[in-house]
């Protein structure tokens, strides 16, 4: 795709904050209509990018156009078309949900009728109608996020920059705004989508760029990224921790790369060119040492392992996170 395509353009983005370097040269170049999540770790710049494509950051070095504004020069317009949910709930404390959600309606120019059927539908959606005339200093801390996920949406903006948005909600209210998100940018909307789980930009994101210190170190579909660390993973647990080493001796010579080992846990993992036959080969192997197994099964590399293998750190997420990758599997984007 060219830069004279694409909705959202950023050349040689860079930022400074003193000595400290936020961002260093990032070019991007996202399609209209489409999902494209940066992932990095904590401090990789993510939130940085964003800030400076919703006009609430000047960069030090380089240029970038949203819905071909000028995120500098042509700040004032860029900001009648899109839409922001930052990390943290920016709400009217002393007006009711309804008030709010209308206010921000009226803010983007909508009709009075139009900004309260708007407000409405968002109300129904995170869950907030029984609050909708109740004033905000009333609401829970997770109410008021989900009122503030509302207000970006309402407007139904042509570019929508959500920064961890499902962070604080619950499965229910995440599974939610992802229907919702879907069926924005079914209707054209292009969003950019910063999150903490993973399996939430799996589930999203139509490109993923991985950001570490400052700098996009991978681009690519989730299908491209996990095909650049390798195909198919042998996994097995032994059923005593203590013969992990003697395991992994046994079958590292049916791998691609050397076995890596989990002492703790007594896991093993091995990478494997062909998984057709593996499986048998590697429990013979074991067999003929005497080692006996807890579990064995072929996996695909996850995002997981492309975000440990590219950045050498792990992404820090809440706990439900694995019921939520279980709840994907019922309905993907396509």
């Amino acid at each position: 795709m060219s830069a004279d395509s694409a909705i959202i353009v950023t050349e040689g983005l860079g930022k400074t904050f003193g000595s400290i370097e936020a961002l260093s040269g990032i070019d991007l170049a996202v399609e209209p209509g489409t999902i494209v999540a940066p992932l990095g770790p904590n401090g990789a710049g993510k939130t940085t990018v964003v800030r400076i494509l919703t006009t609430l950051l000047k960069p030090t070095t380089g240029k970038a156009w949203v819905a071909g504004f000028d995120v500098v020069t042509q700040a004032a317009q860029l900001r009648g078309v899109i839409g922001l949910a930052g990390q943290y709930a920016a709400v009217d404390e002393i007006l009711t949900g309804m008030e709010n959600l209308e206010m921000v309606g009226r803010l983007y120019g909508l009709r009075a009728g139009l900004a309260r059927r708007r407000a409405d539908e968002i109300l129904e959606l995170f869950d907030l109608t029984d609050a909708a005339h109740r004033m905000v200093k009333t609401y829970s801390g997770g109410m008021r996020r989900r009122l503030d996920l509302g207000g970006s949406l309402v407007g139904r903006p042509r570019v929508l920059f959500l920064d961890e948005p499902t962070t604080g909600l619950d499965l229910r209210a995440r599974l939610g705004l992802w229907d919702f998100i879907d069926k924005l940018v079914d209707e054209g909307t292009t969003l950019l989508l910063t999150t903490q789980y993973l399996e939430e930009a799996d589930h999203l994101a139509d490109a993923i760029e991985v950001i570490d210190r400052g700098e996009i170190i991978a681009s690519g579909t989730s299908q491209e990224l996990k095909q650049l660390i390798g195909g198919d993973v042998l996994d097995f647990q032994v059923a005593v921790r203590s013969e992990v080493g003697a395991a992994a001796e046994a079958v590292k010579n049916i791998g691609t790369e050397a076995p890596t080992i989990d002492e703790e846990s007594g896991r093993v993992r091995l990478p494997v060119a062909n998984p057709v036959g593996v499986i048998t080969e590697a429990v013979r192997s074991l067999d003929r040492q005497q080692i006996k197994l807890r579990d064995l099964a072929i996996t695909r590399p996850t995002l997981d392992d492309v975000f440990l293998t590219l950045t050498g750190k792990e992404i820090e997420r809440e706990d439900d996170t694995a019921q939520l990758g279980t709840s994907l599997t019922e309905g993907r984007r396509t």
